[in-house]
């Protein structure tokens, strides 16, 4: 279950194909229930077929039908913004490809496509094309979005981009705060262009409290005023932001008592503790027993220090939330309780094995490819994470379990950030738990944002770490809290520690272990191209062939070389004969 501010809204929507054959526009509003309406948001969107393309029609439907469906699709922890653009990036490439086949540039799939997200405190618009999105609020009209139209002169003017109008889209983004008794009309030309703003602003100042058939009302001023086109409109009014007391917030949260600290024998909900796996101040975990199935899982339980504190316990509930949501063999897996919990805990698949930092100890000089093996399988549970918009940010040894036969999980998520979870408004300051200093990037430590990069950074100083036993900035690192403290750090060589590490693969190590960011690999799968295969662009100018390092040198060498070959061949020749 996630919390937070559920919105209360009016929608009203009209269309109709006025004086033409046929309407070629096509609107739809969704308005799902809480959980998900907290999650994804409501969504008003709108779309215009173009008229020269044969499709127009079919194009609009398509952006409209396919928006609402796949949107809602999308994790529940990518942002709205990712969420859409993934889904409008797909549908303009399908209609592009449409149109593509038809041969004819008349028969191509094109329109217009306003979108409305509204989303806990925030709107969120995306828009392409000459359909329009308005906010009235405290009486007075802005346009939210711009026309994409080039004019030809006072009278004509041509549409410069749309959905299916080229493979590359361009759509416009912005997000806006959300205000109580915020108005929202969305149009398409048929309308706007023939209502005036000031009879917009006249319309839509003063809502009553039910407004179904005002759009209709609306389109029928339109027609009247002489619209040739089809004739499209919708109204969103933000009732309530359904904001949250801190009080209301905190008796939600905590609806399950907290556990007491447990021991080996004890019981819960049909749970019998076998080991205390892990006990520190912010948690506690055990190893345990279905005592009816006899099946073993790990339960986590929140640390009583933290009764009192809701930011805590809202990133407590979080962390089932994600578990719930990742499903891949290198991620653990949550277990669902086989009884009704009566306190606060959540179960996780057991798995046989010990922290990478025990395999660290005990192996200080370890097979290379083995190595390599065990990082693969730490991206690969990284980036399902990424897959679903959300960073780990405490990847380090002990958050790794890895077994006899080599196979690596990881857990812990209660460092991660989920951007779909931070859009969602709470009435308490949210915790942002980051993970383990000498692990983490050095962006967190200068209060930056952290990124896909961070992550592969830590990876890579959990590689390094693997290879030789030691980190590759030394304890100085942990302490760095300044852009100065860090420009004193020195990369130390993996193979100054460990001499079985090669040279082009310590140069792979390097780039990804880059203080700066904007110097690492783009992403995880150069890096492991790197770490398995010479790049000769990464390797120190000593460590080169001197064809590579100084090829004009080289090749006076080989040819002085090869003319003091052939003078010793001649003198030996001549000295025989």
């Amino acid at each position: 279950m996630v919390l937070g501010n559920v919105l209360s809204l009016s929608v009203d929507q009209y269309s109709t194909q006025g004086v033409k054959s046929r309407n070629e526009d096509c609107i739809g509003i969704r308005v799902p229930d809480a959980e998900m309406l907290s999650l994804k948001g409501a969504v008003a969107l709108i779309a215009d077929g173009v008229s020269a393309a044969e499709n127009g029609k079919e194009a609009a439907e398509t952006c409209v039908i396919n928006f609402l469906n796949d949107y809602y699709s999308t994790p529940d922890s990518w942002s709205v913004k990712q969420s859409a653009q993934k889904v409008l990036v797909a549908l303009n490439r399908w209609l592009y490809g449409q149109g593509l086949r038809a041969l004819d540039e008349s028969r191509g799939y094109v329109c217009t496509l306003s979108i409305l997200v509204l989303k806990s405190t925030k709107a969120h618009i995306f828009h392409v094309g000459d359909s329009r999105i308005y906010l009235m609020r405290d009486g007075v009209l802005d346009q939210l979005t711009t026309d994409h139209t080039h004019k030809i002169n006072a009278e004509q003017s041509y549409l410069a981009q749309a959905m299916g109008f080229s493979a590359h889209l361009e759509i416009d983004y912005r997000s806006i705060d959300l205000e109580e008794g915020d108005v929202f009309f969305l149009s398409t030309d048929g309308v706007h262009d023939f209502v005036s703003e000031q009879e917009l602003t006249s319309s839509l100042a003063k809502l009553p409290g039910k407004f179904e058939g005002l759009t209709r009302w609306m389109v029928n001023g339109a027609m009247k005023n002489g619209s040739d086109d089809n004739l499209s409109c919708q109204i969103v009014r933000v009732d309530s932001l359904g904001l949250q007391s801190a009080r209301d917030y905190c008796n939600e949260l905590g609806l399950l008592p907290f556990p007491p600290p447990l021991s080996v024998g004890q019981r819960l909900d049909g749970y019998e503790v076998k080991r205390i796996i892990h006990e520190s101040h912010r948690s506690q975990a055990y190893l345990v027993e279905d005592v009816e199935s006899g099946e073993r899982s790990v339960m986590k339980t929140p640390s009583v220090n933290f009764e009192d504190d809701p930011a805590y316990i809202e990133r407590f509930r979080h962390e089932e939330w994600i578990a719930a949501r990742v499903n891949n063999p290198h991620v653990v897996k949550l277990v669902n309780p086989s009884v009704g919990r009566s306190a606060m805990y959540y179960l996780t698949e057991y798995i046989p094995g010990v922290p990478l930092s025990r395999w660290i100890r005990d192996n200080t000089r370890p097979d290379i490819n083995r190595v390599i093996q065990i990082v693969e399988q730490i991206v690969k549970g990284v980036r399902a994470l990424h897959r679903k918009e959300t960073l780990h940010q405490d990847i380090k040894p002990d958050n790794l379990l890895i077994t006899n036969d080599d196979r690596v999980t990881l857990i812990d998520f209660g460092s991660c950030w989920i951007p779909g979870i931070q859009e969602i408004n709470a009435p308490l300051e949210r915790e942002h738990a980051l993970g383990t200093a000498c692990y983490s990037a050095p962006e967190y430590a200068l209060g930056k944002r952290g990124s896909v990069l961070s992550e592969q950074f830590s990876v890579a100083v959990v590689a390094y770490e693997m290879l030789t036993g030691e980190l590759p900035y030394g304890e100085a690192y942990e302490k760095a809290a300044s852009p100065t403290a860090f420009a004193r750090l020195k990369y130390t060589p993996a193979y100054h520690y460990n001499p079985l590490v090669p040279v082009w693969m310590d140069g792979a190590l390097k780039k990804a272990l880059q203080l700066d960011p904007r110097r690492r690999y783009e992403s995880f799968s150069e890096w492991l191209h790197d770490m398995k295969r010479p790049n000769s662009r990464l390797m120190p100018e000593h460590a080169l062939p001197l064809v590579e390092r100084n090829p004009l040198v080289f090749w006076k060498i080989t040819a002085l070389t090869l003319m003091a070959t052939q003078l010793l061949t001649l003198w030996w020749i001549l000295h025989r004969g």
